[in-house]
C-alpha cells in the first residue's frame, strides 16, 4: 500500500485584504456581541420590575405539629432559614416560592375556605391514598367529607386543613 505524502507550501503569500476583512468581521461580531449584552440586561430589569410571589407565611401554635404536617402530609421540603430561633420554618414549595411557618400564635382561630394555598400534584388520586394513609380529612369546596370536586375547566380538587385551620386546596391542574 502507498502511502501519498502531502507536501504545503512554506511560505505565504500577503494579501492585506484579508486582514481588513477579518478587522471588519471582528468589529462587526463585537458590536453585535455588545447589542446581545445590553439587550439581555434590559430584557432582565423589565422582567423584574414587576412583582414576583416570594413567600405566604402561616401563623402557628404549634411548630412542631405544623412541621410535621407539612413535612409529612404535604411532602415538602424543609430549607434553611436564617433566624435560628427554633420559631421559624421554612419550606419549598416551588421553584422561587417559600413557606414560611412561624410560631407564636396564642389559639387556632376559624379560618375562611375562600383563603387557601393551592397545590398540583401529577396523580390526585395517589395523593389522596397517601392522606388516607396518614389519617387527614379532605373534601371537596362545599365540605363534602371524602368528596372530589371538578371545576369547570375539568380540574379536580379536594380541600384540607392544615393542623392550624389553614386551608389548602390540592388538585391536578396541567397549566
Amino acid at each position: 500500500m502507498k502511502v501519498a505524502k502531502v507536501r504545503f507550501s512554506e511560505t505565504r503569500i500577503a494579501f492585506p485584504l484579508t486582514s481588513y476583512f477579518k478587522i471588519l468581521y471582528m468589529n462587526r461580531l463585537l458590536k453585535f456581541a455588545g447589542f446581545l449584552f445590553i439587550l439581555c440586561f434590559s430584557l432582565q430589569g423589565r422582567a423584574q420590575s414587576k412583582p414576583q410571589f416570594n413567600h405566604l407565611t402561616v401563623y402557628v401554635t404549634d411548630l412542631e405539629r405544623a412541621t410535621e404536617f407539612y413535612k409529612y402530609a404535604m411532602m415538602l421540603d424543609t430549607i434553611p432559614e436564617p433566624f435560628h430561633d427554633k420559631r421559624h420554618v421554612w419550606f419549598r414549595i416551588g421553584a422561587h416560592s417559600q413557606l414560611h411557618v412561624v410560631s407564636g400564635a396564642k389559639e387556632d382561630v376559624p379560618h375562611d375556605v375562600n383563603i387557601h394555598l393551592a397545590f398540583t400534584v401529577a396523580s390526585l388520586p395517589d395523593f389522596i391514598k397517601h392522606l388516607e394513609k396518614l389519617g387527614v380529612k379532605y373534601g371537596n369546596f362545599g365540605g363534602e367529607v371524602n368528596k372530589i370536586a371538578l371545576r369547570p375547566d375539568q380540574v379536580q380538587q379536594i380541600y384540607l386543613q392544615d393542623p392550624d385551620g389553614y386551608w389548602i386546596e390540592i388538585n391536578n391542574d396541567r397549566f
